[in-house]
């Protein structure tokens, strides 16, 4: 255990510190790029499983590099993605082109809320209809228009997400 002498100088360097007084503090890692997708989590239908390493790399040419699958055991994959906040429009147009190409089609938005600022889902199990956005050919079309920005990217996709759902099944209480 060690022992402080001085408890007041110690309380001082902390504060010192704390506020910045001591100049820059480095983190590790702090000055490390930042890539503009962090992850993506993709499940595939059964058939693209023994294409894996090409189907990586074609993700890869995207620009999604840090990419995990799994494979559905049965039947089709939901037709669904979500795409967090800061996911950079050219990105988020090529998850969708792979969405499309790999699981027949999107269907269901989730809303950016649910992840983290860089981080892509596709064909994700894990939500249910109470967070679940159906969206159709014409809104999915202009979702991928090439000349979205970032910022119009996003703002179209919380108008698309953010409408109220309607309930039903089993989330319907009888009072």
């Amino acid at each position: 255990m060690m022992r402080v002498r001085n408890p007041f100088r110690a309380g001082v360097v902390i504060l010192a510190v704390m506020a910045g007084g001591l100049g820059h503090v480095s983190v590790f890692g702090e000055d490390a790029k930042v890539p503009p997708v962090s992850r993506v989590e993709a499940v595939l239908a059964k058939e693209h499983q023994s294409r894996e390493n090409e189907i990586k790399e074609e993700f890869a040419q995207a620009g999604l590099t840090n990419v995990h699958f799994q494979y559905a055991r049965m039947g089709r994959p939901p037709k669904n993605i979500g795409l967090g906040r800061d996911v950079p429009a050219d990105k988020a147009r090529e998850a969708i082109r792979l969405a499309i190409k790999y699981n027949g089609g999107i269907e269901i938005l989730l809303p950016e809320r649910l992840f983290p600022p860089r981080f892509i889902t596709i064909a994700s199990s894990n939500y249910d209809d109470t967070v679940e956005y159906p969206i159709d050919q014409t809104q999915l079309a202009k979702l991928q228009d090439p000349t979205l920005t970032t910022e119009s990217f996003h703002r179209l996709y919380r108008d698309l997400t953010s409408v109220p759902l309607e309930i039903k099944g089993r989330h319907l209480r009888p009072y």
